[in-house]
């Protein structure tokens, strides 16, 4: 399951982030890595970006580069 696919209000967890050099690097440094928490805050209307807080701040990525994220859901 890739983080495009996650429904408003759900918690996530990294597991892999796909891509090569610049590209993943680029994610990386937003500070979506392995293991860390990613929270979907909401969905613009037309679909993109997604708005998500991870490591306590928010962040807006388009669904391009949320594809890219392979997340597994967190039971709460």
């Amino acid at each position: 399951m890739t983080l495009k696919d996650v429904k408003v209000g759900t918690t996530a967890k990294v597991v892999k982030i796909n891509g090569e050099g610049v590209y993943k690097r680029r994610i990386m440094d937003m500070g979506i890595t392995k293991n860390s928490q990613i929270f979907v805050r909401k969905v613009a209307p037309l679909g993109d970006p997604i708005e998500i807080t991870v490591r306590g701040y928010e962040l807006s990525l388009r669904k391009a580069d949320a594809e890219c994220v392979e997340i597994e859901l967190i039971q709460e």
